[in-house]
């Protein structure tokens, strides 16, 4: 009987995301790729260094448990290698222990259109190209933008934050922001008019979905003498949206069946504020300003989705 994914947590995720490939993408751009093949061979079995996305990949893998021979949560490589130069890839992985099996090498070729093949729900990379085609074509996908690197602290917790327009639902409410010229006074009466009526789903609403089979996940720490449960998930929701803007998250959350364990309304308050003290290990946004403070304490993901990514010329 094939293996099947459907009922899983699936995260596809780029060589680019995962190591620091920037040695050999230099020397792709630089000599070309007949030497860039030359140059992995050569470094076939040298270890690459983890990347921006590889500390939250090893710590959602760890949230399987240990010896589980049917794991919820599985990660796929998605490459734009070949099979030859993607050994290293494949060499480092086995290096850094992540229990990852599945791999695709696509010579050069967009892999967006094998996302819904492997039932994904995030696909990660550093590939802004790729991701804006994913997202196109309505699949989930963000770009890795840049933050912090790998802790070299372990952690009982995992903790994922999300904006909540363009990324969690659809961007209805943003479009009417950023038609009214981003008048926060006619954004309010709408979403007021409109706080019984939930939202529709955006790109990243089916990962929090699976995420959330997650969230009863526990464990045990000893700290100073003492026993105590601590979550092995939290999910919070970080937002712009103030008062009476912020009843709308709650009616679509409860329509979608879904809860997440911290939201913060911020009223327009830098996010950064609030991301320095949560500290995520990723964050998703629509909009790339809003990643630039955040870097220094988490990855920044942008999910290129809605109004906030079109052109000024498209924005009718």
């Amino acid at each position: 009987m094939p293996y099947s994914l459907d009922n899983k947590l699936v995260i596809a995720v780029a060589s680019s995301a995962l190591f620091d490939l920037a040695e050999s993408d230099r020397v792709y751009r630089q000599q070309g790729d007949d030497a860039y093949r030359r140059y992995q061979r050569e470094h076939q079995t040298a270890t690459l260094s983890p990347g921006v996305a590889f500390n939250f990949v090893r710590h959602i893998l760890s949230l399987n448990a240990a010896g589980q021979s049917d794991p919820f949560i599985e990660v796929i490589l998605l490459s734009r290698n070949d099979p030859d130069t993607g050994l290293r890839v494949m060499h480092s992985i086995n290096a850094h222990e992540l229990p990852i099996t599945r791999a695709m090498f696509l010579a050069g070729r967009s892999p967006y259109p094998y996302i819904p093949a492997f039932n994904v729900q995030l696909f990660l990379t550093a590939n802004e190209g790729d991701v804006r085609d994913a997202i196109a074509a309505g699949h989930p996908a963000g770009q890795v933008v840049g933050g912090v690197g790998p802790s070299t602290e372990p952690e009982e917790e995992l903790r994922i934050a999300f904006d909540f327009d363009g990324v969690l639902a659809n961007d209805d409410a943003e479009r009417v922001f950023a038609e009214s010229g981003n008048d926060v006074a006619a954004f309010s009466d709408s979403e007021a008019a409109q706080a019984q009526l939930p939202l529709a789903a955006g790109p990243l609403q089916p990962l929090l979905k699976k995420l959330a089979a997650l969230q009863s996940l526990t464990t045990v720490v000893e700290h100073a003498g003492s026993r105590k449960t601590v979550p092995r998930v939290r999910i919070a929701i970080i937002t712009a949206r103030g008062a009476p803007a912020h009843e709308r998250v709650v009616t679509s959350l409860r329509d979608w069946g879904l809860r997440v364990d911290e939201t913060f309304f911020l009223g327009g308050v830098s996010k950064d504020r609030v991301i320095k003290v949560y500290k995520p290990h990723i964050f998703f946004d629509d909009q790339l300003h809003h990643l630039e403070g955040a870097g220094e304490h988490t990855v920044g993901v942008h999910v290129p989705f809605g109004i906030r990514n079109q052109p000024p010329s498209l924005r009718q």
